[in-house]
């Protein structure tokens, strides 16, 4: 009894300091509107000035939160689109008026040096995509708008997998580019790039994309050496409410590749603060629709040792050249020589009971050349891909602010599907699954991060090999009954009926393909069998469970040791990342149980503000060191001086360098003619005995088949695998003329060393032909600049356009680097958020032109043309429902085109769509 009389006045004081407090607080509500328009206005911040007390409007514009804070204080409103007001509060009730401003150069952006900064005064190259440009674009995805970015190029494997790059080295897969979404590294980890926006973001949930062009490795980190692109979400807390879009549209419109056939694309997303501390989202997108096909039917021929890389289009067709093999045609990789089959099939000719006279068997095989190859019948890629791609994407996160400046957040991404990827074949993603999800403590001056990524290939194969199997199990090549067997007879006896060569090998190819199955393979059951069947059983399948994990965070002391008042500002940060390698044999040499590879790295960036501001410089560097390779440190120096109000120069120095990839380090694959693709770390090539079974130059060993001289032949040798590095230097100017003229400028020169790429060799002991990753023991160099321009035209209309170029100046003689990239490209640009009545119409036309280049990759090298394509889009708003139609089309000319040798061959979509609650 006595505890608890002690116990009374301190409950008593808590009591009443807590009813104390609540007669203190402040509650501040009110509606802002458009000035124009009286339309309400969401997601605007509303918070008190040189605090960080606030909140933002809801789906109807309202605000609400409150304050310990007495007034009188000032309230600061602010969206992007407004011109920013400031009202003094009183104690009155807010009905808020913002005049809209369509001014140019006020973004603000994070990327280029973590912290945020205006994106006139960025000291590298930037561009940005804002939320409004996505509503706004004809693009069908949010991802294609990147590619009307200066200084970037796009690679379209298939409809929905799609790869970008800035500066060279352009592939379908790209290694040379960080792409960072909510935070997290969006890399499939077992491949090391990501798969375009297969997971992460919906369409409806992005806020803005941010892209670097040029290094970027000092910040962050492996794999930024040409480039790094953040796509960040919208915050619950700022944008409120049910959101949802219906697109619905049609490709093949001339039923040139398919049939006509429908596409969808359905998003829905909710948002809600449900307190002032408390919010959530969750959100999801289907996409389906009948994919862009690879349709190169070109003769293809293949370079020493079956290499793809340094092979050749020739001319011919399959009824033209019996050793025909179609880019884009599989199962015709398989060949062999025919003479040997000729020889024995003239033999048992000659003896009873057809007894054929010598000398005709002899005329014949002396019209026959000794080098003639013969391929098997391969399958067009309709008949071996499933048509029908597929992304459902599944988002949701919960925010809690522990304080005013101080976010906790659990969030989750999943994406599923099916796709089709190119590399050294080419690859059907079926029901393929990636997860990511994060914890994160988010506050003005740090942040602390752990997310994962849980990638699963599914039920994903090799169509190439699928193809080349599927062959061999319903009629195998070799034997005395065998494909060539029955080939060889029907040619001989064609030819002494007196048919000509070419016509006797199109008989011979009809007789042997007697019972070949046609149509679609995936509805055959032996089909299904073998790309249900891992590789390292005989099958196509190949697993991928690969993951990562990674820990980081970064502080910013600038605030913390006051060096604000001395324009100084000063932050570090790093991270700790795994991955771990699970494909059970079938990608990777971890057949023996999962292989584990950690990376650490740490980084700081020192900036000074001088000359009353008119120069700011600002150095970084990072270090980072991978369990398998030597550490590296990575440095950036940038400076920008201020000409004049909104005009300013810009130079940077930058490193960059990428650890070799997962595959680049693992990889033990058999791809296409029976090539073992290997890792460069030397476990590998101990692996296959390359110490005492040597391998030899491919030139050297053709050169010792051709004259049996062993004397010829040239040992391969492997130096130590390494790190590719690059040193880049930027020039640039930005500038802002009257608010509607803004110009963009940059040049830049760069260099490699070390670059990644892969030697070929041959084991004449085992008679394998193996393609090792190694690196050129000489300097790569590239150069390039681009300029942009964007005018603000009276009443809402605004014009741009773009120039840019890339090329590649110096390259190891015989060195294979993959650049990939046309020396010129342009963009231009017309459009009008809003003209006729009440400003409710818009429109938007966008063509892109990008020169002829040559293209090279492990599936193949050709010519690509020259490309010009033309997007369009016409909207109407509805304001009372903030809604939004829209009708527009992508390559609206349905101009096919393929911009990366051997994949999809792209044309037009024409949709409509209905957006709700999207302004």
């Amino acid at each position: 009894m006595r505890k608890f009389s002690n116990l009374c006045p301190v409950l008593v004081a808590l009591l009443f300091s807590q009813v104390l407090q609540a007669q203190q607080l402040t509650t501040i509500s009110g509606t802002v509107k458009n000035g124009n328009s009286k339309e309400s206005v969401a997601a605007v911040s509303v918070t008190i000035k040189g605090s960080a007390a606030g909140t933002f409007t809801d789906d109807n514009g309202h605000f609400k939160f409150t304050t310990t804070q007495k007034p009188p204080f000032t309230l600061v409103f602010s969206s992007i689109g407004f011109t920013a007001k400031e009202i003094e509060y009183k104690g009155q009730s807010m009905e808020v008026e913002m005049a809209p401003a369509y001014v140019l150069g006020n973004e603000v952006v994070v990327a280029a040096s973590r912290v945020p900064e205006r994106i006139l005064e960025s000291p590298v190259s930037i561009e940005r995509v804002s939320s409004a440009a996505i509503r706004t674009s004809p693009a069908t995805s949010y991802y294609d708008i990147i590619g009307n970015l200066k200084g970037v190029d796009v690679t379209t494997a298939s409809l929905t997998f799609k790869s970008v790059s800035t500066r060279g080295f352009n592939s379908s897969g790209n290694l040379r580019l960080n792409q960072i979404v909510d935070g997290m590294d969006n890399q499939a980890p077992g491949l090391n790039f990501s798969v375009g926006c297969i997971v992460g973001l919906t369409s409806l949930d992005v806020d803005n994309m941010e892209l670097l062009s040029g290094a970027s490795s000092a910040l962050y980190g492996p794999g930024g050496m040409n480039g790094t692109l953040l796509i960040n979400p919208k915050s619950p807390f700022k944008y409120q409410g049910l959101s949802f879009e219906i697109k619905q549209g049609v490709n093949h419109v001339d039923n040139y590749q398919r049939n006509r056939a429908a596409f969808y694309d359905w998003s829905v997303r909710w948002g809600q603060k449900v307190s002032e501390k408390f919010a959530f989202k969750i959100a999801a997108q289907f996409t389906q629709a009948q994919d862009w096909l690879g349709n190169n039917q070109a003769n293809y021929q293949p370079g020493p040792g079956g290499d793809r890389t340094t092979g050749h289009v020739l001319g011919g067709t399959r009824t033209t050249d019996p050793n025909y093999d179609g880019v884009n045609v599989y199962g015709d990789e398989t060949n062999a020589a025919i003479y040997p089959v000729l020889q024995q099939v003239g033999a048992a000719l000659q003896a009873p009971p057809y007894n054929v006279p010598a000398p005709y068997i002899a005329g014949i095989l002396s019209t026959v050349p000794q080098s003639q190859y013969v391929s098997r019948t391969g399958y067009l890629e309709k008949d071996v891909i499933d048509p029908n791609t597929v992304n459902v994407k599944l988002t949701g996160g919960l925010y809690y602010k522990l304080t005013n400046d101080l976010e906790a957040s659990l969030v989750a991404y999943y994406g599923t599907g099916n796709t089709v990827y190119t590399g050294t074949d080419r690859y059907s993603l079926k029901n393929f699954k990636i997860g990511q999800y994060k914890l994160e403590l988010k506050s003005k001056n740090w942040f602390l991060r752990a997310y994962t990524t849980q990638e699963d290939a599914g039920d994903s194969y090799n169509a190439t090999i699928a193809a080349r199997y599927f062959n061999e199990a319903w009629k195998p090549s070799g034997g005395s009954t065998g494909w060539y067997a029955q080939y060889g007879q029907a040619y001989m006896q064609a030819r002494l009926t007196g048919a000509s060569d070419m016509a006797a090998h199109n008989a011979a190819r009809a007789f042997a393909d007697q019972g070949r199955p046609t149509g679609f393979l995936p509805d055959n059951s032996l089909f299904q069998h073998i790309v249900q069947t891992p590789i390292v059983k005989g099958g196509a399948q190949f697993i991928d469970k690969t993951a990562l994990y990674n820990t980081e965070g970064q502080y910013n002391f600038t605030d913390a040791l006051g060096l604000a008042k001395t324009g100084t500002e000063f932050l570090i940060g790093g991270n700790w990342k795994q991955y771990v390698l699970n494909s059970q044999g079938t990608l990777f040499a971890d057949t023996a149980g999962v292989i584990k590879i950690n990376e650490v790295g740490a980084y700081a960036q020192l900036s000074q503000k001088l000359f009353n501001d008119y120069v700011k410089l600002t150095v970084s560097g990072r270090y980072d060191k991978n369990a398998n390779f030597e550490g590296r440190f990575t440095p950036r120096a940038s400076a920008v001086v201020k000409l004049a109000k909104d005009h300013n120069l810009r130079f940077s120095y930058q490193q960059a360098y990428r650890f070799p990839s997962t595959q680049n380090q693992w990889i033990n694959l058999q791809v296409n003619a029976g090539t073992y693709l290997i890792g460069g770390l030397p476990q590998l090539r101990d692996f296959y005995h390359f110490n005492t079974s040597p391998v030899y130059t491919v030139a050297s060993v053709q050169q010792y088949q051709a004259t049996g001289n062993p004397a010829v032949l040239v040992q391969q040798t492997f130096g130590e695998f390494k790190p590719e590095t690059s040193t880049s230097y930027e020039v640039g100017y930005k500038g802002l003329i009257a608010g509607k003229l803004l110009i963009d400028v940059y040049g830049y020169m760069a260099s490699y060393d070390n670059f990644i790429g892969a030697t070929n060799v041959y084991q004449l002991a085992t008679g394998r032909a193996f393609s090792v990753s190694t690196n050129s023991t000489g300097t790569v160099k590239t150069r390039g600049y681009g300029i942009s321009v964007d005018y603000l035209l009276p009443q809402n209309f605004t014009i741009g356009a773009n120039f840019y170029s890339d090329e590649i100046t110096d390259q190891p003689a015989g060195f294979v680097t993959y650049f990939n990239t046309p020396k010129y490209r342009s963009n231009l640009t017309w459009g009008n958020t809003g003209f006729g009545h009440k400003e409710r119409w818009g429109f938007n036309i966008i063509y892109r032109w990008q020169d002829a280049f040559h293209y090279q990759a492990t599936f193949g090298q050709g010519d690509i043309n020259a490309i010009g394509t033309l997007d369009g889009q016409v909207s109407y708003k509805f304001p009372a429902m903030k809604s939004l139609v829209k009708l527009g089309a992508t390559n609206f000319l349905n101009k096919y085109y393929v911009n990366g040798f051997g994949n999809a061959q792209v044309g037009g979509i024409y949709y409509v769509s209905f957006s709700y609650n999207v302004f």
